[in-house]
């Protein structure tokens, strides 16, 4: 599964380049047509070859339904997320990867005629796979395909621990070998030496920060759900109208385009005003939403972490003396774990992605995000049955 896993992930990653090089070739106004036209292409995707659901109905299944991936939803996904990613939606191809991967698992399980939490454990390692191919953390992203299922059981399917990080590790080796990927970390994080015992405290107080931000986020996301579910529009409106939406913001706000991988580098090396910053934060994060909402397809791991490092960069420029390191990575884990409810895995990625190799600043940073997400998770099927 693993080997499968990786090839497909790399498959899937060359196509995007290319695709993603060619869309870049629009820019200016020309960006406002080009994403609306891209949503409402995806949409017609999606209404005439069928819906392939988010990441909600993948946690739905795992829990309530044996463990059973469909892939016959797999065609849908792989174009219409290609078109969202590349024409430069804020979200990114993990969770496409990870329907696609453990859709294929859940099919391979049904061809050795797997039972039970056999049959789970090889859709969960699929997923794994898939995750940890563009990540490039295979502990990370085994604990992940785990801890995204039930918020409160971590360990619930403890089986598919090991065959999720055998098939994580395969997966990874292959992928590397097809893109050519370094196995360094993933964004150009300054370098940081631990001064004292009290970065464990600005570690905290950044991630509360950052648990402020996941609010605002997950019930404004509740919100433009609410919206769109009023209007009634068929699937290709809705994506549409999203696609020109993100268009006119990447237009005044280029920065917004895109997933975030290549974007987190770029504010990091970068020198922005403090103005510049809370414009950029805010309308991310309501590229994100609309994204999300509108119906376009893609992951909102990176895009979260994205947030993570421009507020981290914002609390540094209000701040000098704060450590940029400490301040961003603290930001991007906390909000990840308050977003997603995975707070062992985003302490074990994020370190694996940036280098920083002070790994108990990240956890405890982590863990605020977790225990002070909100009640009502934005995934929601993590707390029961889509339809209970």
């Amino acid at each position: 599964m693993g080997l499968l896993g990786g090839s497909i992930a790399g498959g899937y990653w060359i196509l995007l380049e290319h695709l993603t090089h060619f869309m870049a070739q629009f820019q200016g106004w020309f960006v406002i047509p080009l994403m609306a036209i891209s949503g409402l292409v995806a949409g017609l995707i999606i209404h005439f070859i069928g819906d392939p659901g988010e990441l909600k109905l993948i946690v739905n299944n795992i829990r309530f339904n044996r463990g059973r991936l469909e892939p016959k939803n797999n065609p849908s996904m792989f174009l219409s997320s290609l078109l969202c990613i590349s024409s430069g939606g804020s979200l990114g191809p993990e969770a496409p990867l990870v329907q696609i991967t453990g859709s294929t698992g859940s099919l391979l399980g049904k061809i050795l005629r797997l039972k039970g939490e056999n049959f789970r454990s090889l859709t969960i390692a699929g997923m794994a796979s898939g995750f940890t191919a563009l990540f490039g953390a295979p502990l990370g992203g085994s604990l992940f395909s785990l801890e995204i299922l039930h918020h409160k059981h971590v360990v619930e399917y403890y089986e598919a621990i090991l065959p999720a990080l055998v098939a994580s590790s395969a997966s990874y080796v292959v992928f590397a070998l097809i893109v050519h990927l370094g196995f360094g970390p993933v964004w150009n994080f300054p370098y940081y030496h631990l001064e004292s015992m009290f970065d464990f405290l600005y570690a905290v107080l950044f991630a509360l920060v950052a648990v402020v931000v996941g609010w605002c986020f997950i019930y404004l996301a509740k919100s433009l759900q609410f919206f769109w579910k009023k209007t009634k529009l068929p699937i290709y409106a809705k994506m549409f109208l999203g696609g020109l939406i993100l268009g006119i913001i990447a237009y005044y706000l280029p920065l917004t385009r895109y997933f975030g991988h290549e974007e987190i580098n770029t504010i990091l090396t970068g020198e922005y005003t403090i103005s510049f910053l809370v414009l950029l934060l805010i309308f991310k994060i309501f590229s994100i939403l609309i994204t999300v909402t509108s119906g376009w397809r893609g992951g909102f791991i990176i895009p979260l972490f994205l947030v993570g490092t421009v507020l981290g960069s914002l609390l540094h420029h209000l701040f000098p003396e704060i450590n940029l390191s400490l301040a961003t990575i603290s930001c991007m884990a906390a909000l990840n774990a308050c977003v997603t409810r995975t707070p062992l895995s985003t302490a074990i990625l994020l370190s694996s992605m940036t280098g920083f190799h002070y790994f108990v600043p990240i956890t405890f940073a982590s863990l605020t995000g977790y225990f002070f997400s909100p009640n009502d998770p934005f995934i929601s099927t993590q707390k029961t049955q889509e339809g209970l």
